[in-house]
């Protein structure tokens, strides 16, 4: 029954992730932690953080760790075949419709419409593990005052460091674990 639920929930996951696998962050964390309490909110964190990380999509990285973690490794299989069956299927149908029909003002209309509902699924993700990581929490406290100030200064440096030096993402993300590892031993 495991390997039924986690083959559905990430083909729900893969059916619906347009926009890549930031976008699916948000549908992600509703299947893993909410529908499903195959994670805590921190486990599905530090599951992006890796995901993120590691060579791949997000949504197939985090469809193999979320496996692996609930059903050992026939769970990270069916997980991953589960997120990636309705992508293939779409994209096949899809290129098909596109190359014939490219021309038509309603096949680019329909593109145009769906880029704002990709920006706002991948600012929601965003947001998402931002509040996680200033607060240890999903929602917002009722009281912000009382937020993890190393976390703001890493944060705060590392998108400075970012635009200012237009520095490798990878260096950013690897800078900021060695200094977290430093400043919250020193704590």
């Amino acid at each position: 029954m495991i390997y039924l639920e986690l083959f559905w929930s990430f083909f729900q996951i893969g059916l619906f992730s347009i926009g890549g696998g930031y976008a699916a962050m948000p549908l992600i964390q509703n299947q893993v932690v909410d529908i499903h309490p195959w994670l805590t909110m921190t486990q599905f964190a530090d599951i992006m953080t890796i995901a993120e990380m590691t060579p791949g999509p997000i949504a197939i990285n985090s469809a193999t760790f979320v496996g692996i973690q609930v059903a050992g490794f026939p769970g990270a299989i069916i997980a991953t075949m589960g997120c990636i069956f309705p992508s293939c299927v779409i994209v096949m149908t899809l290129a098909y419709i596109y190359y014939r029909f490219r021309g038509l003002n309603m096949v680019q209309g329909i593109l145009a419409g769906l880029r704002p509902a990709v920006i706002a699924m991948i600012a929601s993700a965003g947001i998402s593990l931002f509040i996680m990581a200033l607060y240890g929490q999903r929602t917002l406290p009722a009281d912000l005052i009382p937020f993890d100030v190393i976390a703001m200064i890493i944060f705060v440096i590392s998108i400075i460091v970012l635009r200012k030096w237009k520095t490798n993402p990878l260096w950013i993300m690897a800078g900021s674990g060695v200094a977290g590892i430093i400043l919250y031993s020193l704590i």
